[in-house]
């Protein structure tokens, strides 16, 4: 007979993912407020910057944990 609080290995994964996306969150979302939003009063184009820059970090970081190739950077793509 089962225990009715064991999860099964792929729910203890999302869970686990769950876990690190949130705290990626909380991360990326201090970091804004610490670093970009104090500049962006200052100078917003180069704050912006700095926050996409930023963004494309966590996002690379996601694509590794979940074993993905991230897309091609759209400004390498030639356009027609």
């Amino acid at each position: 007979m089962t225990n009715g609080n064991e999860k099964h290995p792929w729910e203890e994964r999302l869970h686990g993912a769950g876990a690190r996306i949130e705290e990626d969150v909380r991360e990326f979302i201090r970091y804004f407020n610490d670093e970009v939003v104090p500049d962006l009063r200052k100078n917003g184009s180069e704050a912006l910057r700095a926050a996409a820059r930023e963004l494309n970090r966590v996002a690379q970081r996601m694509d590794e944990r979940a074993g993905r190739t991230p897309p091609a950077d759209p400004k390498d793509t030639p356009r027609p």
